[in-house]
């Protein structure tokens, strides 16, 4: 075979193979091309609930996990303190949503893009002397807790009846610093790295 009749073979193959690629709309190439996975996606849409009925001392409480870069709330069975004549249920439902908050999101949680950025280490105390009547304790200050942890705790407790649904929670640390009120607004749901770009917190006088 000539080099003319091997060149025009070679160049009506490369026009052969480039008009099957425009056709499937692929823009031709000169180097191999690794597109990678497709990139994966999440509902962030909350499982059902359990139609069942609750287990002895459970009942059903908002909490707020990680979904993507936004707080979404789940309901959860949670084993919360009854409200009993002269017992005081603030710690011990402020501990009992801590904990939910600490464990592992479920597989329809987790395959729905759920996550929680609570230290598993955290621990929630009572108010000391001089503090406000509402506010917790923790065993880590506040400011130092993950951004996106600390919207998770605020909006979970100001999301509690127990804990006055104030949509907020007054919250400080191990030291002497004066507690803050924090607010679970819209803003902080959307974009709880507000902890960390705007100083998020209230400063509250120390009162009795």
């Amino acid at each position: 075979m000539t080099p003319s009749r091997r060149t025009g073979r070679r160049t009506a193959a490369v026009v052969a193979l480039t008009l099957a690629a425009a056709g499937c709309g692929i823009r031709g190439t000169s180097v191999p091309v690794d597109a990678g996975r497709a990139p994966s996606r999440v509902s962030c849409k909350a499982p059902a609930s359990d139609p069942a009925p609750n287990p002895p001392g459970g009942a059903q409480a908002t909490v707020y996990l990680v979904c993507g870069s936004a707080l979404a709330q789940v309901e959860r069975t949670v084993s919360l303190p009854k409200n009993t004549a002269g017992t005081e249920p603030r710690l011990p439902t402020a501990r009992a949503l801590l904990k939910e908050l600490q464990r592992q999101p479920s597989h329809d949680e987790d395959r729905a893009g759920f996550s929680s950025a609570l230290p598993q280490d955290l621990k929630v105390a009572a108010p000391r002397t001089g503090d406000p009547a509402d506010a917790l304790r923790l065993s880590i200050r506040p400011d130092d807790l993950p951004s996106f942890a600390l919207a998770q705790l605020v909006c979970t407790y100001g999301a509690s009846p127990a804990l006055g649904r104030t949509h907020a929670a007054v919250l400080g640390g191990p030291g002497d610093d004066t507690a803050h009120r924090y607010e679970c607004s819209a803003e902080v749901l959307a974009n709880p790295d507000i902890a960390e770009n705007t100083g998020w917190g209230d400063p509250l006088s120390e009162e009795g």
